[in-house]
């Protein structure tokens, strides 16, 4: 088996979404961080990118909610930074 370009990708997504929740796990990171969400979505659409060549539908599946979720949360970090900021004026 040759290791081919969709491989890497592939296996870089897997290790930002493990590496990550790692992390959480470790308390090294939280949930409400924005590296968290967007490490997931990065991580996510690496295994999608990687699914373009040799396509499994139930993993296309989880891996696009998963890049959902974390759209998800990059909103909500953003809206609440947004919100706590002060008005300047």
């Amino acid at each position: 088996m040759a290791y081919e370009w969709h491989d890497f990708f592939g296996n870089a997504g897997l290790v930002l979404i493990v590496g990550t929740y790692l992390l959480l796990q470790l308390g090294k990171m939280t949930s409400d961080h924005l590296s968290y969400s967007v490490l997931n979505g990065l991580g996510a659409l690496f295994i999608m990118i990687s699914l373009y060549v040799d396509f499994n539908l139930s993993a296309f599946i989880l891996e696009a909610f998963w890049i959902l979720f974390s759209l998800i949360g990059i909103w909500r970090v953003v809206a609440a930074r947004s919100v706590q900021q002060p008005e300047t004026g």
